[in-house]
């Protein structure tokens, strides 16, 4: 099977995807993210897996983008993603959505690949307008982009995604009041909520607290979703774009498994940063259907 893209029409609209579409593309995204980890022996699996179906959900059905990358996005919606080392999620979500040939990504960490390990913007990578990895700054971006667009009279709105052991960065709480006391109400956040992290669970290397309170306590609209039900998932979106534009941010806190979709990677923090064997990689592709060709 030949691999495949999906690009929006020219007016930036894929609403006439259905769910069952989103779920065979998610199913590829996650053979394409194995593949990349495996290819080089290095990478982040285990969040990247747990965040496809999110990332999915928002470039082929819920953001309005434009098929031909523009740095400013002016009248797009934007995303950022804060938690780069997710970045073989990051890459495959853009070459299926057809910012650059699938092909590239078995370039994935390689020596003057533009497919660094974390996202960076010197390459001119389309798709990518920050580089991230440097944890907690990601939201601070997504504020600034946000009130740029708020400046420029621009009524489109900005996403964000972020880890939940990120959030024991500082950066990440000052950035939260800033966006509740601006009343940035442009912007969609969203935590990838596995409860794992590369040390452990984050309940033992630094616990997390009651998340919802804590958002809700700095100002910001909280909702709640299961993070790998493709149908929760689209739903929770339109309930945030509908509480948009109303004087507060938005965080949706997504319930997910770090590594779904691989039975034996699921719910570990073991799968933080590994790289499957061949026969490893064998079993987790069995399990996965093949919906777009392999790259």
């Amino acid at each position: 099977m030949q691999a495949t893209t999906i690009q929006p029409s020219a007016q930036g609209s894929s609403a006439e995807i259905d769910l069952n579409q989103l779920k065979a593309i998610a199913s590829q995204v996650r053979r394409d993210i194995l593949r990349m980890v495996h290819g080089c022996q290095s990478g982040h699996p285990g969040g990247s897996l747990g965040c496809t179906d999110y990332l999915t959900a928002l470039y082929f059905k819920v953001m309005k983008r434009q098929p031909a990358f523009d740095m400013n996005g002016k009248g797009e919606d934007l995303f950022f993603l804060s938690n780069g080392h997710v970045s073989p999620l990051f890459y495959s979500i853009l070459a299926r959505a057809g910012y650059f040939e699938p092909a590239e990504l078995s370039t994935f960490r390689q020596l003057n690949s533009r497919l660094q390990g974390h996202p960076t913007t010197h390459e001119h990578l389309p798709g990518v307008r920050i580089a991230s990895g440097s944890l907690g700054q990601g939201l601070s971006v997504a504020i600034g982009a946000a009130r740029t667009k708020k400046l420029n009279n621009d009524d489109r709105r900005v996403f964000c995604l972020h880890g939940d052991g990120e959030l024991q960065e500082g950066q990440i709480w000052e950035a939260a009041m800033f966006a509740a006391h601006h009343r940035v109400d442009n912007l969609i956040a969203a935590v990838d909520f596995n409860g794992q992290q590369i040390d452990g669970s984050t309940e033992q290397v630094m616990s997390l607290g009651n998340l919802r309170a804590k958002w809700e306590a700095f100002g910001w609209k909280v909702l709640e979703s299961n993070g790998n039900d493709m149908e929760a998932i689209l739903n929770v979106l339109d309930e945030a774009i509908k509480a948009s534009g109303k004087g507060q941010p938005v965080m949706i806190l997504l319930h997910t498994e770090m590594g779904y979709g691989v039975d034996f990677m699921m719910g570990s923090h073991k799968w933080h940063g590994v790289a499957p064997s061949d026969e490893q990689l064998q079993q987790a592709l069995a399990q996965l259907p093949e919906t777009l060709g392999d790259y």
